[in-house]
């Protein structure tokens, strides 16, 4: 099967499709996006979380088909491309990813697109800083074996009071 969608802004192809396979393989073997992480292939640990449709859903659960002329946006397209503005590699990230690094949120490096796709979910559906309850409810989906977490909260409360500062959402 043909699978057509359009992902981090660009309309791409896949051929030779099976109806078994994953989203996420799609992702990352046919198209060449790994930023999404295969992990459990169950939806349980929130590694290969990527938005459809606007919506946050875990890659490994979606049927490839089900992409079928449907909007993705990996982990890969929240950065702005190119570099930034004062000619620094990495300066077009997203606000979400540049908090992780900056919060020093990032060890393994697995978990981590997944919980940054979710955090941009949360942050762009929140006026102003979220409460940690929130926060901890919104990343309860992704597991992380490496930081112990708070530096990932850390890290979406910078996100967060960036964008109150600077007045944006996702």
């Amino acid at each position: 099967m043909r699978v057509d969608v359009t992902v981090n802004g660009r309309p791409m192809t896949a051929d030779d499709v099976w109806e078994g396979e994953s989203l996420l393989y799609v992702l990352r073997e046919r198209l060449g996006l790994p930023g999404a992480k295969n992990a459990c292939e169950q939806g349980e640990c929130g590694s290969c979380t990527v938005y459809l449709d606007g919506t946050p859903v875990c890659a490994c659960l979606v049927a490839a088909g089900q992409a079928e002329g449907r909007e993705v946006v990996t982990v890969e397209g929240l950065a702005a491309p190119g570099e930034g503005s004062d000619g620094e590699l990495g300066g077009g990230l997203d606000e979400v990813q540049r908090a992780f690094v900056d919060a020093g949120a990032v060890q393994c490096g697995f978990c981590t697109p997944g919980l940054i796709v979710q955090a941009h979910a949360l942050l762009a559906g929140t006026e102003g800083a979220p409460p940690d309850a929130d926060i901890r409810e919104a990343l309860a989906g992704n597991l992380c074996r490496c930081t112990g977490y708070e530096k990932i909260l850390d890290a979406v409360r910078l996100a967060a009071a960036r964008r109150a500062e600077s007045g944006s959402r996702a």
